[in-house]
C-alpha cells in the first residue's frame, strides 16, 4: 500500500516498540547501502552529535525502529529495492510522526523525484553517486534544524588557485573546464582573471578582447549582451572570458565589478571555472567566497606544502563555505618530493593527484590544444575531481575518489 505522507499513519505506542520519544532520542540515524555513499555523507554533514550511521538500506532501517527509538532524522538508501514507496510505507508503521526523512538512491529522474518527495512526504531526495557538496547543501540544514535548505539556483563556482607561481593551476583550470563538459553535457564557462599574462586563451588558441577589463572596472557598464560580446565560443557548451592586457597597463579590477560578472555567468552556465591570481587581494577573495569548491594546485615541493597550510587558513577567514579540494600536480616527478612527505606536511593526502607530465603539457599549452583531448593520464585524474564537483560518475576509476579521501581501499 502506498504512503499519502511520510509517516503515513498512527501507530500506538505499545506497537512502536522502542520508537516511542524519549529524553536520549538520537539527532540522526542513517542507513546507507555502499561506502562510498557513507564516506559522502560523514563529510557532508560534519561531526553531528548522537550521529548513528549504520550499513544497510531502507528494510534495514524499518526492522531497526521496530526496536529502537526514533531519531530526529532519519537518512534511508532505497537502492536495489523492489518497490520503494512500499517500504517506505512500512517505514512509516514504525517511526513517530515528526520524524524528518531524507532518503538517498540511484534513480535520477526528475518524474520520481517529484513523485518522492511531494506525495510522499520524503523532505528531500539525493541520487548517487553522493557527494559531500550536495549532502552538505540539500541534507545538512534538515539535519542542522533548519528550512526546507537554501536552493542556489544560479550555475556552481569553482576556484582554481596555484598555492604559488608555476604549479599548473591555469593548466588544471582548462582542462577540468573541458572536462566537466564533456562529462556532464551542461554549458560551462571559463573565467581567467589573470588579466596580464594570462594564459587560458594561449592553451585553447584562442583571441580575446579587452571587454572584461571594462566590465571588472565599470560594472555599470555591464548589460545582457555582455557575455555575447566578451564571451569567446570553444565550442558549442564553452565560452572563455579572458584578457589580454599589456603588462603596463595600470588594470584596477572591483569587487562590484566581479560580483557582476559572476552573477550574470552563473546565470547563463552550469559551471562557472574561475582561473584565479594569487596571493588574493580583495576581488580574489570575493571569488573564494563565492565559490562552491576551492582547488588548490600544489607541486611535490616545500614552498607547496607552506602556502597551502596557509591558503587552507586564508580561504576559512574568507567566511566561505566552499570545499576545498587539494590537487597534487607532478606526483613522481624525479627529484622532487614524494608525496608521502606531502602528506605529512600538509596534514592530509592530496584529493587528487595528478602523475608528472612535463612532456605533455607543455607540448600541448605550445600547440594552443587542450591537453586532456590527448593525455589519457591527465583525463583520469580528472575524472575523480569532475565526480566531486558535478556528482557524475568516471569512466576511468581504478578507486573511489570516496575512498581516496577518506583513506579506504576501493
Amino acid at each position: 500500500m502506498r504512503a499519502e505522507r511520510l509517516p503515513a499513519r498512527e501507530v500506538p505506542d505499545a506497537q512502536r516498540g522502542g520508537a516511542v520519544m524519549s529524553a536520549d532520542r538520537p539527532s540522526l540515524m542513517v542507513f546507507v547501502a555502499d561506502e562510498a555513499s557513507e564516506a559522502a555523507i560523514r563529510g557532508g554533514i560534519g561531526d553531528v552529535l548522537g550521529a548513528q550511521v549504520r550499513r544497510g538500506t531502507v528494510r534495514t532501517a524499518v526492522k531497526a525502529l521496530e526496536k529502537e527509538t526514533t531519531p530526529r532524522v532519519l537518512i534511508v538508501d532505497i537502492s536495489g529495492i523492489e518497490d520503494p514507496f512500499a517500504a517506505l510505507d512500512d517505514l512509516a508503521s514504525v517511526c513517530t510522526p515528526d520524524v524528518r526523512v531524507l532518503v538517498v538512491g540511484e534513480r535520477t529522474e526528475i518524474a520520481f523525484y517529484r513523485d518522492i518527495t511531494r506525495n510522499v512526504g520524503v523532505h528531500e531526495y539525493l541520487h548517487k553517486p553522493l557527494t559531500r557538496d550536495n549532502v552538505a547543501r540539500l541534507f545538512a540544514p534538515h539535519i542542522q534544524g533548519g528550512a526546507e535548505g537554501s536552493q542556489d539556483r544560479g550555475g556552481q563556482v569553482t576556484a582554481v588557485c596555484g598555492v604559488h607561481g608555476g604549479v599548473g593551476a591555469t593548466t588544471l583550470a582548462v582542462n577540468l573546464a573541458l572536462q566537466l563538459e564533456a562529462a556532464t553535457h551542461s554549458h560551462v564557462a571559463i573565467l581567467d582573471l589573470h588579466l596580464r599574462g594570462g594564459a587560458a586563451a594561449m592553451m585553447l588558441g584562442a583571441r580575446v578582447t579587452s571587454g572584461l577589463r571594462i566590465a571588472l572596472e565599470e560594472p555599470e557598464r555591464v548589460d545582457a549582451l555582455f557575455l555575447d560580446r566578451v564571451g569567446v565560443p570553444i565550442n558549442d557548451r564553452i565560452r572563455l572570458i579572458a584578457a589580454e592586457e599589456p603588462m603596463e597597463a595600470d588594470v584596477k579590477p572591483t569587487e562590484e565589478g566581479v560580483r557582476r560578472v559572476l552573477e550574470m555567468l552563473r546565470q547563463r552556465f552550469n559551471h562557472v571555472v574561475v582561473d584565479l591570481p594569487m596571493p588574493p587581494g580583495p576581488v580574489e577573495r570575493l571569488v573564494l567566497q563565492r565559490a562552491r569548491h576551492v582547488v588548490l594546485v600544489l607541486a611535490p615541493d616545500v614552498a607547496s606544502i607552506r602556502d597551502t597550510v596557509s591558503f587552507r587558513k586564508l580561504v576559512t577567514m574568507t567566511g566561505s563555505a566552499g570545499r576545498v579540494i587539494t590537487v597534487l600536480n607532478g606526483a613522481g616527478r624525479r627529484g622532487f618530493l614524494p608525496t608521502k612527505l606531502i602528506t605529512e606536511g600538509i596534514g592530509a593526502p592530496p584529493e587528487v593527484e595528478i602523475p608528472d607530465l612535463s612532456k605533455q603539457l607543455p607540448r600541448a599549452a605550445n600547440l594552443g590544444r587542450p591537453a586532456v583531448n590527448d593525455c589519457p593520464q591527465l583525463r583520469r585524474a580528472l575524472g575523480y575531481l569532475t565526480q566531486e564537483i558535478a556528482a557524475v560518475r568516471s569512466n576511468e576509476r581504478p578507486r573511489s575518489l570516496f575512498a581516496r579521501l577518506f583513506g579506504r581501499g576501493g
